[in-house]
């Protein structure tokens, strides 16, 4: 085996790693930005209506 072909083997390993730890990095970091825009969303209101109001639906038009 000629060595360049072993140290661009290598070379190219590495590369691949270094760019797999960056995809990891990024998607970790996409998900603690989700993480933190779902927690600033407000809770829905609760609204006091009565309790009749909403059991039926009128089909008629």
């Amino acid at each position: 085996m000629d060595v360049s072909t072993v140290s661009a083997g290598a070379s190219a390993a590495t590369q691949n790693a270094a760019a797999l730890l960056m995809a990891k990095k990024s998607n970790d970091i996409q998900a603690q930005s989700a993480l933190s825009l779902l927690a600033a969303v407000p809770d829905a209101p609760k609204y006091n209506n009565p309790a009749a109001l909403g059991n039926s639906v009128d089909t008629r038009a």
